[in-house]
């Protein structure tokens, strides 16, 4: 991947000059998939917008028509128009029984060759052997992963070796502020509980 190299080459003692034929892939006008579009999924298609890129959602519900039309999002019913159709696929479910290597050898060999897989959710949503043979054998392009499974992956996994995928260390809310919101976002759950009040971001409403 063009930032991965690229960065290598940047600090690398060995580095002389810059080549000027390091071509990445544009995202603006590409089509972004979205897999998962809840709360989160919705925010990323919110700025994804501004990079006016074309998207697509595929999610157990369809969202009401003015909010695709606030973020110009076409819903997908079937995930795999979406898997074939998108230049970057970013996976934004849950992790459950049904999302459990919701992503496998079969739909990796619908995506595109040229596409990236995203994923910020969970690592077991992915079948990470399938991955590593996917991205081996340039089924797809490239992969930038926030999550794995397990964390850190084993220091021999062969996905630590390849140079067309990003590994992040779980780091998506990895800020000052973020983690501020989120703990006062867990205080206000305890304090509703406490007084017999409704929780205001239950995991699981009833």
């Amino acid at each position: 991947m063009c930032l991965h190299t690229g960065c290598q080459i940047a600090v690398s003692p060995d580095t002389k000059h810059f080549a000027v034929d390091w071509l990445g892939v544009e995202v603006t006008r590409a089509t972004l998939g979205i897999i998962g579009m809840g709360s989160i999924g919705y925010k990323v298609a919110q700025r994804a917008r501004a990079f006016n890129m074309r998207i697509l959602y595929h999610n157990r519900n369809r969202r009401r028509r003015e909010e695709e039309e606030a973020v110009g999002a076409h819903y997908c019913a079937k995930m795999e128009d979406l898997l074939q159709q998108s230049d970057f696929v970013m996976l934004v479910v849950n992790l459950t029984p049904e999302t459990h290597k919701l992503i496998g050898k079969k739909e990796l060999g619908l995506m595109k060759p040229t596409a990236t897989l995203v994923n910020i959710s969970r690592g077991a949503v992915i079948d990470q052997d399938a991955l590593v043979e996917a991205l081996q054998k340039k089924v797809i392009r490239a992969a930038a992963l926030d999550v794995t499974y397990p964390e850190p992956l084993p220091r021999d996994h062969p996905l630590l070796n390849l140079n067309n995928v990003i590994i992040t260390p779980h780091i998506g809310t990895a800020t000052v502020q973020a983690i501020h919101m989120m703990a006062e976002e867990a205080i206000a759950n305890i304090l509703a509980v406490l007084n017999g009040q409704p929780i205001p971001s239950e995991v699981f409403p009833k």
